[in-house]
């Protein structure tokens, strides 16, 4: 089990490059992503299988042993994060082909695709912070790219926005595991735990602010998510919907290991991510209510699901961990699927804006049924999985006796479910007020996205609902992942030995 760790991270960059000497061969490139990207699924669930049963695994690339080498570990947070991030890359990748493409951009795609797949997988399993810093990397370079394709001017220019942005931030974050490994020796995060406590409170305190700031411009919290919405809604949707569900969220995952693993107690800034986590969610939700374009409204949504996720940490306990850490579970394959959802409205009729687009109700009515069931789960309506990660959020909220903020949360999700009712009455229910792009669109018969699209979106869709269904075993999943977060003795036994 121990050799599936650097093979999900070596088979799709191996991939990538063959990738590449294909580029001429289309349908090649994507029979071999496809592959690849299921092959590192089924290695990913057999991982999240073995360490639900019997503990962490960590391995030593090249023989060298922790703290000197490289180690890959997979614990079960990081096991269940990886698994449901995979099945979100390969549904958009099927989205992807199924999408028309005239543009040569097409021939480009597969190989950055599989070199962010690798970026992800590695984000997920690196054990020491400036392998963290290269897998960010590695995803990043693929996203600059990504990001720009098409090449619309509107496009390229909030590409820049996101390209110079990330810059600094990977800029601040190499500053920042230059400062921890100054003040410590060390850069491994299992190592980290003891070397930490040897030096002063003070510094202690100032790294992990450091470190949060850094990792809160990737996860685009509050004030730090000012280049999110102007960045995403331009860019591909299948682009568009992959970064959505995986890139903040790893940004989140960076977050939570590091102040719960490496700063504990001491330098822990509670009340600051409280604060920070309330103000994520209000501005995030208001700024959606005031879009009239489905990408723009979920892009600001992603900010505002980031709140709950920082609040769950805030709370610094099990239950409040445990209920961040099934939000997450819940919001990758959610906002994915929205996403989608918005690119077969896009392929459809041309656009997205609401005041151009109405009755798809009856003209797409699969199209109107996923993004219904999409939808009423990002606002947290039950039997759906995002009431399940909303409801834990808040029963660990009252048990903390954080009033201000689980109140917060409740009227966010109103004001959430508010916005949800108006794509569904603009875009599904209403007429539209100006005549769509596309002439097909403006007419009353019905309207089909291509199957392979429909198809992918189906698949998550129905991932969110299997969230739903399996609740409570992935809470309870969640619980240990969280226990082990706040007692992380059996993770550096993993890792170091002894």
């Amino acid at each position: 089990m121990r050799a599936l760790l650097p093979l999900l991270v070596g088979l799709p960059l191996a991939a990538a490059g063959v990738s590449i000497a294909l580029w001429r061969k289309l349908l090649l490139q994507q029979v071999l992503g496809v592959a690849v990207v299921t092959v590192c699924l089924g290695m990913s669930v057999a991982v999240l299988v073995d360490v639900e049963r019997n503990g962490s695994v960590a391995v030593d690339l090249g023989g060298w042993p922790a703290p000197i080498g490289i180690t890959l570990v997979a614990d079960l947070m990081a096991a269940m994060f990886l698994c449901v991030s995979l099945a979100t890359v390969l549904a958009v990748l099927l989205f992807a082909i199924g999408q028309p493409r005239a543009d040569k951009a097409a021939f480009y795609f597969h190989p950055l695709y599989l070199v962010l797949t690798a970026g992800v997988a590695s984000s997920f399993l690196t054990g020491d912070l400036f392998n963290l810093f290269v897998s960010f990397e590695i995803m990043l370079s693929a996203s600059y790219v990504l990001i720009t394709l098409g090449g619309s001017r509107a496009q390229v220019r909030a590409g820049m926005t996101y390209v110079v942005i990330n810059l600094m931030a990977s800029t601040l974050l190499i500053t920042s595991v230059g400062l921890v490994y100054a003040a410590t020796g060390t850069v491994n995060m299992a190592d980290l735990v003891g070397r930490l406590d040897e030096i002063p409170t003070g510094v202690q305190v100032a790294l992990g602010l450091l470190l949060l700031v850094t990792f809160g411009i990737k996860a685009a919290i509050f004030p730090l998510f000012f280049w999110l919405p102007d960045s995403y809604p331009t860019a591909p949707v299948a682009v568009t919907a992959v970064f959505a569900g995986l890139l903040t969220k790893i940004g989140v995952y960076a977050i939570i290991r590091t102040q719960t693993l490496l700063f504990g107690d001491d330098a822990f800034p509670g009340e600051l991510l409280l604060v920070v986590a309330a103000l994520t969610m209000v501005v995030g939700v208001l700024g959606a209510i005031a879009q009239d374009d489905m990408k723009r409204i979920l892009s600001f949504h992603i900010v505002s699901q980031i709140g709950y996720m920082v609040f769950g940490l805030a709370l610094y306990t099990v239950a409040g961990l445990a209920g961040a850490i099934l939000f997450i579970v819940h919001q990758i394959p959610v906002k994915t699927a929205l996403f989608m959802v918005t690119g077969m409205v896009e392929q459809m009729t041309g656009t997205g804006a609401l005041r151009k687009v109405g009755g798809l109700i009856r003209r797409a009515p699969v199209t109107a049924a996923l993004f219904l069931l999409a939808a009423l789960s990002l606002a947290g309506l039950p039997p759906f999985s995002g009431f399940v990660g909303k409801l834990a959020l808040v029963q660990a909220g009252l048990d903390a006796e954080a009033w201000a903020v689980t109140g917060v949360s409740l009227f966010v999700s109103i004001l959430t479910l508010y916005s949800m009712t108006k794509i569904w009455g603009g875009v599904f229910w209403g007429v539209p007020e100006e005549d769509p792009p596309l002439a097909s669109a403006a007419g009353e018969g019905p309207l089909r996205a291509p199957r392979l699209m429909t198809g992918s979106t189906i698949g998550l869709v129905a991932v969110t609902l299997a969230i739903a269904v399996f609740a409570q075993p992935l809470y309870e999943m969640s619980e240990r992942a969280a226990t082990d977060l706040l007692e992380p003795s059996s993770y550096v036994r993993v890792v170091l030995g002894g």
